[in-house]
Parts: C-alpha cells; sequence; structure tokens
C-alpha cells in the first residue's frame, strides 16, 4: 500500500463515521391548543346598499297598505283611500305589474246588490288609479261581495273592516 491509498481509505472511513450518526431522540410534541377565538358572530358580506329592495315586500313601505275602505253602501274613495291608491298609481307607472282589484261588501244586504257593490268599489279604485295615469292594461276589477270577509263578526267595526277594495299585485 502506498501512502495514497492510505490516506484515501482513511478519508473514506471518516466520512462514513461522519454519515453513521445515531437520531437524535425526537422531543415530544407539544399538545396543540387551539388559539383562543372571539366569540363574535360570523356574518355574511352584506349587501344592504347594494340590492334596493322592491317596496312591495317592505313591510314599512306605504305600498304595505293595499284596502281601500268605504264608507257604508259607498263605493266613493275618499279619506286615507285616496292615499293608498295615489302610492299604488305611483309605483305602477314605474313598473311593468299588474294588479286585481277586488271589491268587497259586509255582510248585509242581498247577494246580488252585494256582487253590484263590490263590483262599484272595484271599479272606483280602477278608474282612480287611471286618472293617476295607470294603464288600463295593468288593472283588473273584479267583485267577490260579500264572500271573502277579513272580520268575521257582526259588529260595526266588523262590517267596516269588510267594506273594502283590496289591490292584489300578480304574482304575489
Amino acid at each position: 500500500m502506498n501512502l495514497k491509498q492510505l490516506v484515501l481509505g482513511g478519508a473514506v472511513a471518516t466520512l462514513l463515521a461522519a454519515c453513521a450518526s445515531t437520531k437524535p431522540a425526537e422531543a415530544p410534541a407539544a399538545p396543540v391548543t387551539p388559539a383562543p377565538q372571539s366569540q363574535a358572530p360570523v356574518t355574511a358580506p352584506s349587501t344592504e346598499g347594494n340590492v334596493a329592495m322592491d317596496p312591495l315586500n317592505d313591510p314599512n313601505s306605504p305600498l304595505a297598505k293595499r284596502s281601500v275602505y268605504f264608507a257604508f253602501d259607498s263605493s266613493a274613495v275618499d279619506g286615507e283611500g285616496k292615499a293608498v291608491v295615489a302610492n299604488h298609481s305611483d309605483y305602477l307607472k314605474g313598473h311593468d305589474k299588474k294588479v286585481i282589484i277586488q271589491g268587497n261588501t259586509d255582510s248585509r244586504g242581498s247577494r246580488e246588490y252585494n256582487l253590484a257593490l263590490g263590483q262599484r268599489r272595484a271599479e272606483s279604485v280602477k278608474h282612480a288609479m287611471e286618472v293617476l295615469g295607470v294603464k288600463d292594461s295593468q288593472l283588473e276589477a273584479v267583485s267577490f261581495g260579500k264572500e271573502k270577509p277579513k272580520a268575521s263578526g257582526s259588529s260595526d267595526t266588523d262590517y267596516a273592516e269588510n267594506r273594502r277594495a283590496d289591490i292584489v299585485y300578480q304574482g304575489q
């Protein structure tokens, strides 16, 4: 053996000895505890302000009132009924929607008389809306007479509740 082979053999032995190391013992893993989280509720991104709510679905809108009330044996729109008609007329002029105006009466009177009175009430509301600029094609007037009462009693308050024309939007 010459010196060169002896040095080379020693270097290989040293390298092999250096690579042959033992693995250090793994430290036990520390228990993972979740970071404390605040209890603030998670909310979906707000779309308020991005999407305008249809006033027909807003209970605080003037359009939430959809009944026009009448005095006994009358089909004249007056008082608060004019405001209801005006609010719905303004909405209908700006939207391509249709309404059915349903005339109703209290239970006094014959069936035939109440059907005719209910029709006059519905036609009265329809005419008032047309005067305010709503297209005839958006309006339909029908009578239910005394067949669809809101109140079922026989007091003056119950009768007054049933003397009305309801504005019903198609599709709702």
